[in-house]
């Protein structure tokens, strides 16, 4: 009986590894991108099983524990980047008193129907962000978040009631702003210059894409479009650039790395760990989906997931400091002809093209 279960979850983990292999945008073959974690920890457990319970006197025993040996592997060499034992992709800063060539900025995916706005503005009167970005958020959100406005003067909203509502707080400068509905005509992007008070300007985008789910679209070519059309947009620039928002993708997807192979765009978390964001109330099932990505002009001072306040995402919290210098000779993914004609492909399917990305500052 023990062998019988080792085999069918042995070939449930092989089919649930395998599939994502596939470049099927349907929504149930994407979600086999998120739970990378939990497949590793299952494919453990049937090593171990096999090991304790059948002692390998069969041939086809070593070929159930070889099976799961080479999903536990593969699913690791996915992992492995978001934590501490691999090399970091962003240098820590070399500056310990703060500059004026720094900007801190909180993520917050408010989940719309959370009424716990109090718990928000304290996390953003402890933290102090220069920018904060909200996520979900309706009239009902905007209104409860005015009092913010004396301290944080420079604003972009676009409040909604479908859960795609954004809005953008900041105490620095904002130049050349934009609302933007690039793929789809109800989910909204924007993209800003925020200058520091060093009078440096960055170029940023505010992104949101729907996730593939059946409650939602049921294919994820809509989300991949809208973040590789951002990715191309900003591919050949040279000043300083930060994407940032809930992608509604993990950080170890095809779809992401896609995203940081044609952006040329730096990942703050490799080497660091996971961060993960979502979901708040299910620690069993949690993955990163509120991401920031930033050019080779920036270095790390901080990165922080901070405290529960009744959404289902936990907040972001992450400070880069401007140095050209330092920063100079960081480097990210590479991107090859097949991810470029990848991107074109997922691009196309939804005709948008890098001019449609309001791109600040030109």
């Amino acid at each position: 009986m023990i062998y019988e279960i080792l085999v069918a979850l042995t070939c449930i983990l092989a089919i649930i590894t395998v599939l994502p292999l596939w470049r099927h945008d349907a929504w149930w073959v994407r979600a086999f991108d998120f739970p990378r974690l939990q497949f590793l920890i299952l494919a453990l457990f049937i090593l171990v099983a096999d090991t304790v319970a059948l002692g390998f006197p069969e041939q086809s025993s070593w070929v159930l524990a070889a099976v799961a040996f080479t999903c536990f592997c593969y699913h690791a060499v996915w992992i492995l980047p978001y934590t501490r034992l691999f090399p970091v992709e962003v240098k820590q800063t070399r500056n310990q008193q703060r500059t004026g060539s720094r900007i801190k900025i909180m993520t917050a995916n408010v989940l719309t129907p959370n009424r716990n706005y109090q718990g928000l503005l304290d996390l953003v009167i402890k933290h102090q962000p220069d920018v904060l970005v909200t996520l979900e958020t309706d009239h009902w959100w905007q209104e409860k978040l005015s009092i913010i406005e004396k301290e944080y003067q420079h604003t972009m909203k676009c409040p909604l009631d479908n859960k795609y509502g954004m809005h953008v707080y900041s105490k620095l400068p904002l130049e050349d702003t934009a609302i933007q509905f690039l793929v789809e005509p109800d989910v909204p992007s924007m993209h800003a210059l925020v200058i520091l008070d060093s009078y440096i300007k960055i170029r940023i985008h505010f992104l949101h894409p729907a996730p593939p789910s059946p409650t939602e679209n049921l294919a994820s070519s809509e989300r991949d479009a809208e973040l590789l059309v951002v990715a191309k947009s900003v591919s050949d620039e040279d000043c300083p650039i930060i994407v940032t928002g809930d992608l509604n993708d993990v950080a170890w997807s095809a779809t992401t790395r896609l995203f940081r192979k044609t952006s040329g765009l730096l990942d703050p978390r490799i080497g660091r760990g996971m961060f993960n964001t979502f979901h708040a109330d299910y620690w069993l099932a949690r993955w990163p989906l509120d991401h920031l990505f930033h050019s080779e002009h920036f270095t790390l001072v901080s990165l922080k997931r901070l405290p529960y306040f009744g959404s289902d995402h936990f907040p972001m919290l992450v400070e880069l400091e401007y140095d050209t210098t330092h920063g100079a000779d960081q480097e990210g993914l590479q991107a090859d002809e097949d991810d470029l004609e990848w991107a074109e492909s997922k691009m196309e399917e939804h005709e948008v093209e890098e001019s449609d990305v309001h791109e600040p500052g030109k």
